[in-house]
């Protein structure tokens, strides 16, 4: 678990088992059987939203019950999101489950930014959510990965985030952040976005 001084640098809100360790078990197995494609980016003055040298993912499409129910427990945390970051949000874009293999990352970004002027939905991405399907280990162990450390970034400070099973991480779109390339195991999560 990171500690409290970068958390509090970039202002990260931190809630441990958003969803509990066998809850996690069982949405990774049924990701494990779901439909995948590749999951996109968005680049301004870029035509397509396939760009592996900047994202190398894959976007999983569990049941439809399964999608409610977390999208459910995503608008559930509206409230303590508006506090935290004393911002009042509305609600979430649909929540995405991503799937890291050995070699993927994505490069250093932003996930929103009212400036750019391609992208509609990246103007209104006010808080971005990651949460933790699995989590991250030194050495190489079953359910869990090596690498896929969630750097965030400043002109002043660098910190990784590690990631810990049915953890929820949130923090402003306009943050620049990176996943390193896993080394070992899958790394899965759920995103989502905060208008």
């Amino acid at each position: 678990m990171p500690e409290a001084a970068p958390a509090t640098h970039f202002n990260l809100f931190l809630l441990r088992n958003f969803l509990d360790s066998e809850a996690c078990a069982q949405l990774r197995a049924e990701l494990a059987e779901s439909p995948t494609t590749q999951a996109p980016v968005y680049i301004q003055g870029t035509e397509g939203t396939i760009h592996e040298n900047i994202r190398k993912t894959t976007s999983m499409h569990p049941s439809q019950e399964t999608f409610d129910r977390i999208h459910q427990l995503l608008l559930e945390q509206t409230s303590a999101l508006s506090h935290h970051f004393s911002d009042t949000l509305t609600d979430c874009e649909p929540p995405q489950f991503l799937r890291y293999e050995k070699g993927d990352f994505f490069v250093r970004h932003q996930d929103g930014n009212p400036r750019q002027d391609d992208f509609d939905h990246l103007k209104v991405r006010r808080i971005s959510i990651v949460v933790f399907l699995n989590g991250f280990s030194a050495d190489p162990q079953a359910d869990s990965y090596t690498g896929g450390v969630l750097n965030f970034y400043d002109q002043t400070t660098e910190f990784g985030l590690e990631g810990e099973t049915g953890l929820l991480v949130a923090f402003t779109s306009d943050t620049f952040h990176e996943v390193l390339p896993v080394r070992d195991g899958e790394r899965f999560t759920i995103i989502t976005w905060f208008r």
